[in-house]
C-alpha cells in the first residue's frame, strides 16, 4: 500500500472515530496508525501537502483529548515521534500544529501516575521536540508541564527522573521566561539542594542535564557561582571534554557540547578556560572525534569550535591545535614530504563531503577555517605549518567550486551557493597576506572564476520562478546566488594582478548585463559587508565603457520602492507570516454544475438560427459554426478552470472555517477544563475557609476570655514593672558600686602582684645574705680560736718572762754574790739574752697580731649589727605584704638568723 492510500484511509478513519467513539472505529484507526508507521514518510510533513496535513491536525486533536483511549494516544504519539524526524518536521509539527502543549496536556492529565508508559513516552517526545526550541511559558499547560518536572524531579523518582531532567533542560536554555518562573517558585531552594545531589549521580547523563539546568538557572547567581567559581570550574571542564569525547551516546555528548557552549557565553568562565592547562590535549582528543563519518556528533563537535573561536583568548590556543605539525608516521606517508596539521586533516576531510550529507558540517568547517586562518594571518609571522596547511587545504577548496548543475532543484543550488560563499569568504581571508596570496594564485585559474561567474548569473536569471530577484528575506535563493557571485568577483578583483587572464575575464564580467541585479542587491541591502562589496565592485565598473550605470540605477531605484511597499504592509505581512499553513480536515463538497448563463443563451441563438436558416445553404454557416465552436471550447476550459478554482476556494475557506472551529472548541476546552479547576478549587476553599470560620469563632469566644484574664494579669505586670523599675535602679547603684569594687580589686591585685615579686626578690636576698652571714659567722668562730689559741700562748710566754725575770733576778743578786760565776756564765748571759730578745720579738708579733684580730672583730661586728638592720627592715616590710594579703597583722616576726 503507497502513502497516499495510507493516508486516505486514515483521514477517513479519523473522522468515523471522531464521529462515533466505538471500540470498533478505534481498532480501526489504531490499525490505520500502525500500517502508516510502518511506511517510510519521513519527508510526509515538509511537502506541504493538504492530505498529511488533515491526517496529522486530526491525530493532534485526538491525541490531546482526554476521552481518547491511552492505547491509541501512544500509538498516535509513537507515529507523531517518527514523522519528527529532522529538523523541519520538528518545527513544523511544534509551530504548526501545536503539538507541545497537546503532550503537555496529556502528561498534565496523567499526573497522578508518572512512571505510566504514555507519561514516558510523551516525556521523550518532548524532550525530542524542544531541542533547541525556544518555548514560551505562557503556552498551555507548560506551567503544568514545569511543576510535574520539578516534582518527578525532587521526588527522585528513577523512573523518570533522567527524561524530566531532559526536558527542564530544554525548557530553561537560553529562555528567560521560563527561568524566570522557576526561579519566581516558592520551592526554589530545595529544587537547587535536589539538583546538586545529582552531581555525584553515577550515571554522566543525569550529570550533564543537572548542569545545564543549574547554568541556565544560576550561571549569574550567588549560587552557580560558587558551583562554578575558580575551584571546582576545572572538575568540571574536566568532566564535560571527558562526557564528549568518551561519552555514552550521542545524546550525553550533544548536551555536553551544549552545557560548554551556554558557559562559554559567561566572560569569567571563558577565562578560567584560556587558563585552564590541559585544554590543548583535550582539544585534540575533541578534533579526534571528527575522523567519525557520522555527521550528527560531528555537527556538535564543530559547533563547538566555533564557540570557542568567539573567545579571543582560545583563538590562538586552537591555532596551535589545528595546525600544529603531524608526527613522523604521517609526515612519512605524505606525498610531498611536508609537514601537515594532524588535527586539520579531520577538517578536510569533511569539506569533501556530499552535499546532501554533511553539507551543515562543511560549512561549519568552512567557518571555523575562516576564523582560525584569519586569526594565524593576523600574527606578525605565519608559522610553516599554517603555509603547509594552507597548501594541502588549497585543491580541496577549488573542487568546492565546481559542480553548480541548474537542474537539479532551488534546494541544492541554495546550498551549493552557500558554499560557494563560504569558500570564497575563505579565500578572500587567505589574500590578506603576500605568503597565502602566492599559494591561492600558483593553483587558481581565471576560467575557474569565469566558469563560477558565469553558472551563477544564470542561476540569478534562470527561467524559473525565483528569477524575479526582490530584495525579500535573506534565504532566498536570489540573496544567495547574489552574495556568491559578489563575493566571487571580489576574489576576482584581489587575484587580477597575480593570476593570468584574470585582469580581462574580471572586467568583461563587470560589463555584462546581468550583473546589475546582484549589484543592486547589494547596494541596497541592510548588510554592511555585502554594501561594502557592492561598493568596491561599482568602484571597479564605473570607469568602464560598456558598464550599465543607468539600467543600475534603474533596478536600484525599483529595489527601493519595492523596500517601500513592503515596509507600509509590514504589518500585514508579519500577520500573515505569522499564521500557520491551514493544518485542518477536508470536508467533501457537493460540486455545482450550474452553466453559464450566457454561454446557454448564446448556444440557444445558435441553434434557433440554424432552424430557421435551415433551407438557406450558405457557404459561411459551418465557418460561423466553427468560430463559435472554438469559443464555446474556450469558454467551456475557462469555465472549468473558474470551476476548479471555485472549489479550491470552497475548499480553502471550509478549512479556514474548520480551523477555526477546532481552534474556538480548543480554546473553549482548554477554558471550561480550567474553569472547572477553578470551580473546583473555590469549592474546596470555600469548604476549608468554612470550617476555618468556625474555628475562628470558637476561637473569638475563647480569646475574650482570655483577654479579660490578660488584663488582670496585665494590672499585675504592671504593679511588677513598677517593682522591677525600683528593683531596677537599686540593681543599677550595686552594679556601680560593684564596679567600682571590682575596678579597686584589680588596682589591689595588680599592687599584690607586684608586691609578691617584691617579695620574692627580698626572700632570695634574704637567703643570700642569711648564707654569706653564716659564713661570716662560721669565719668569726675560726678567729675567736685563734685569738684564744695566741692569748693562751702568750700567757704562757709571759708566765714564762716573769719566772725568767724572777731568775734574773735572783741572778742579779747572786752576781754580786757570785762575781766569779757571772764572768764564767757571761757568755750564757749573753746567749739568753739574745734568746730573750727573739722571745720579746716573738711578743710583739703576737700582741700586733693580736690587735690585728681586734680590728677585724671590731669591723665584723659593725657589719654584724648593718645586716641585722637590714633583715630588720626586710622582715617588716614581709610583715606589712603578709598583713596586706590576709588582712591581720602577725603579732611577732621571728628575727632569729
Amino acid at each position: 500500500m503507497d502513502v497516499t492510500t495510507c493516508l486516505k484511509s486514515l483521514l477517513l478513519a479519523i473522522q468515523q472515530y471522531r464521529d462515533s467513539r466505538t471500540a470498533q472505529h478505534a481498532a480501526q484507526l489504531q490499525k490505520q496508525v500502525e500500517k502508516l508507521s510502518g511506511l517510510k514518510c519521513e519527508q510526509l510533513l515538509s511537502s506541504a501537502q493538504v492530505l498529511p496535513s488533515e491526517c496529522v491536525s486530526g491525530l493532534v486533536e485526538l491525541a490531546g483529548n482526554p476521552s481518547t483511549s491511552p492505547t491509541l494516544t501512544s500509538s498516535i504519539i509513537s507515529l507523531l515521534s517518527q514523522l519528527a524526524c529532522d529538523d523541519q518536521s520538528r518545527e513544523i509539527l511544534h509551530s504548526s500544529y501545536n503539538l507541545t502543549s497537546t503532550l503537555a496536556a496529556v502528561i498534565h492529565c496523567h499526573s497522578n501516575t508518572p512512571g505510566e508508559a504514555l507519561v514516558l513516552q510523551c516525556l521523550q517526545v518532548l524532550q525530542k521536540l524542544t531541542y533547541n526550541t525556544r518555548i514560551f511559558q505562557s503556552a498551555s499547560c507548560i506551567h503544568e508541564l514545569i511543576t510535574f518536572l520539578m516534582t518527578n524531579i525532587q521526588s527522585q523518582n528513577e523512573d523518570v527522573v533522567m527524561s524530566c531532567l531532559g526536558l527542564l533542560a530544554n525548557l530553561c536554555r537560553d529562555n528567560i521566561s521560563v527561568q524566570i518562573y522557576i526561579k519566581s517558585l516558592d520551592n526554589v531552594k530545595q529544587f537547587y539542594r535536589t539538583l546538586i545531589n545529582f552531581l555525584a549521580h553515577n550515571s554522566l547523563t543525569v550529570v550533564v542535564f543537572t548542569l545545564s539546568i543549574l547554568a541556565s538557572l544560576s550561571l549569574n547567581e550567588k549560587v552557580g557561582e560558587k558551583l562554578f567559581d575558580a575551584k571546582n570550574i576545572h572538575q568540571t571542564f574536566q568532566l564535560v571534554f571527558n562526557i564528549i569525547v568518551n561519552g555514552d551516546g550521542t545524546l550525553t555528548r550533544k548536551y555536553s557540547v551544549d552545557l560548554l557552549v551556554d558557559l562559554l557565553k559567561n566572560p569569567k568562565i571563558a577565562d578560567y578556560l584560556t587558563r585552564y592547562p590541559h585544554f590543548s590535549a583535550c582539544v585534540s582528543q575533541v578534533l579526534g572525534l571528527l575522523h567519525s563519518k557520522d555527521p550528527d556528533p560531528a555537527a556538535k563537535v564543530l559547533e563547538l569550535l566555533l564557540a570557542m573561536c568567539s573567545v579571543l583568548g582560545l583563538r590562538s590556543l586552537l591555532c596551535e591545535v589545528v595546525f600544529k605539525p603531524a608526527g613522523p608516521k604521517l609526515r612519512a606517508a605524505g606525498r610531498d614530504g611536508g609537514r601537515k596539521a594532524q588535527c586539520g586533516l579531520a577538517l578536510v576531510q569533511w569539506l569533501s563531503s556530499p552535499v546532501e550529507g554533511g553539507e551543515s558540517c562543511s560549512l561549519q568547517v568552512l567557518q571555523l577555517l575562516s576564523e582560525l586562518l584569519e586569526e594565524t594571518l593576523g600574527a606578525e609571522s605565519i608559522p610553516d605549518s599554517t603555509l603547509s596547511f594552507v597548501e594541502m587545504l588549497l585543491p580541496t577548496l577549488l573542487g568546492l567550486l565546481k559542480g553548480l548543475n541548474l537542474s537539479q532543484g532551488d534546494a541544492h543550488l541554495r546550498k551549493h551557493c552557500l558554499r560557494i560563499s563560504y569558500v570564497t569568504s575563505l579565500l578572500l581571508i587567505l589574500c590578506t597576506e603576500d605568503a597565502t596570496r602566492s599559494l591561492v594564485s600558483c593553483q587558481i585559474s581565471a576560467q575557474l572564476c569565469l566558469s563560477q561567474v558565469e553558472a551563477l548569473l544564470s542561476c540569478c536569471h534562470s527561467s524559473n520562478p525565483l528569477s524575479c530577484l526582490l530584495p525579500s528575506s535573506d534565504d532566498d535563493l536570489s540573496q544567495v546566488c547574489a552574495e556568491a557571485l559578489l563575493k566571487t568577483l571580489e576574489l576576482m578583483s584581489k587575484l587580477r594582478q597575480h593570476v593570468k587572464d584574470m585582469e580581462t575575464s574580471f572586467y568583461r564580467m563587470l560589463q555584462d548585463q546581468r550583473i546589475v541585479t546582484p549589484l543592486s542587491l547589494a547596494l541596497t541591502s541592510h548588510h554592511r559587508d555585502r554594501v561594502q562589496t557592492g561598493l568596491s565592485l561599482l568602484f571597479e565598473a564605473t570607469p568602464l565603457p560598456d558598464f550599465p550605470s543607468f539600467v543600475l540605477g534603474e533596478s536600484i531605484a525599483a529595489n527601493n520602492a519595492y523596500r517601500q511597499r513592503e515596509a507600509e504592509l509590514s504589518v500585514k505581512r508579519v500577520a500573515v507570516q505569522e499564521v500557520p499553513p491551514l493544518r485542518t480536515n477536508t470536508s467533501t463538497l457537493d460540486s455545482s454544475s450550474v452553466s453559464s448563463k450566457s454561454v446557454h443563451s448564446l448556444v440557444e441563438k445558435i441553434q434557433t438560427g440554424l432552424e430557421l436558416q435551415e433551407q438557406v445553404k450558405d457557404s459561411h454557416v459551418s465557418e460561423i459554426i466553427d468560430v463559435y465552436e472554438q469559443k464555446l471550447g474556450a469558454y467551456a476550459s475557462k469555465e472549468s478552470r473558474l470551476q476548479d478554482l471555485l472549489e479550491a476556494k470552497a475548499l480553502a475557506l471550509s478549512q479556514a472555517d474548520r480551523l477555526l472551529a477546532q481552534y474556538r472548541f480548543q480554546r473553549a476546552q482548554a477554558e471550561a477544563r480550567k474553569l472547572g479547576g477553578l470551580l473546583k478549587d473555590a469549592e474546596r476553599r470555600r469548604e476549608e475557609l468554612k470550617v476555618e470560620l468556625s474555628g475562628q469563632v470558637l476561637e473569638v469566644e475563647r480569646s475574650r476570655a482570655d483577654m479579660e484574664e490578660l488584663l488582670q494579669h496585665n494590672s499585675r505586670l504592671q504593679r511588677d514593672s513598677e517593682e522591677h523599675q525600683a528593683l531596677k535602679g537599686a540593681y543599677n547603684a550595686l552594679l556601680n558600686r560593684f564596679n567600682e569594687t571590682e575596678r579597686l580589686l584589680k588596682e589591689v591585685q595588680a599592687a599584690h602582684v607586684s608586691l609578691t615579686k617584691q617579695t620574692d626578690t627580698l626572700k632570695k636576698n634574704h637567703e643570700a645574705l642569711q648564707l654569706q652571714q653564716n659564713k661570716t659567722a662560721s669565719l668569726l668562730q675560726e678567729r675567736e680560736e685563734e685569738i684564744r689559741s695566741l692569748n693562751s700562748d702568750l700567757q704562757k710566754k709571759n708566765g714564762e718572762i716573769s719566772g725568767l725575770r724572777a731568775e734574773l733576778r735572783a741572778e742579779e743578786e747572786k752576781v754580786k754574790e757570785k762575781e766569779q760565776e757571772r764572768r764564767d756564765l757571761e757568755e750564757t748571759v749573753d746567749v739568753l739574752r739574745k734568746e730573750l730578745n727573739k722571745t720579746e720579738q716573738a711578743r710583739k708579733d703576737a700582741s700586733i697580731k693580736a690587735s690585728s684580730l681586734e680590728l677585724q672583730k671590731s669591723q665584723l661586728e659593725t657589719k654584724l649589727k648593718q645586716k641585722e638592720d637590714e633583715l630588720n627592715k626586710h622582715s617588716a616590710m614581709i610583715a606589712m605584704i603578709h598583713s596586706l594579703s590576709s588582712g591581720k597583722m602577725k603579732s611577732d616576726v621571728n628575727l632569729s638568723l
